[in-house]
């Protein structure tokens, strides 16, 4: 079985979200998507749910944190270095801003930014070859 996962944040404004993350090239699933919530998907398993304060409210007991609190930092990997600074570049222009400057590691290279409701996205490109000297290879 492949497994799926569904990344559920939530948002103050869902247009604006949404606005967000078509802007950065990524598509709204309409199965995934009503006026409560949009289901952004970043590939065939990966999923970021949208979810209004009200709808994230049903399924969290306890209170939302703060655009001011770091709770998770959501990382995502891209093909190349060029389409991390590509999709940054993107994010900011949207209204998003970067949470910190760019880190290259030589085999890995990444950078993030803070979408409009303050959650933490890491960008990450990683040269396979290179990692695998590095830590070994994958099991």
């Amino acid at each position: 079985m492949s497994r799926e996962i569904f990344v559920n944040l939530p948002v103050a404004d869902l247009e604006r979200s949404k606005a967000f993350f078509t802007a950065l090239g990524f598509r709204i699933d309409p199965r995934f998507t009503d006026e409560t919530a949009a289901g952004v998907a970043f590939s065939d398993t990966i999923y970021a749910m949208l979810l209004t304060h009200k709808k994230f409210e049903e399924f969290a007991p306890r209170p939302i944190a703060g655009p001011d609190v770091t709770e998770a930092i959501v990382c995502l990997s891209c093909e190349s270095r060029e389409e991390v600074q590509d999709l940054i570049a993107k994010a900011v222009a949207a209204g998003g801003s970067t949470h910190r400057e760019p880190t290259d590691a030589g085999w890995m290279y990444f950078h993030g930014f803070r979408d409009p409701d303050g959650h933490a996205w890491e960008l990450m490109f990683m040269d396979q070859t290179a990692a695998a000297e590095h830590f070994g290879p994958a099991e």
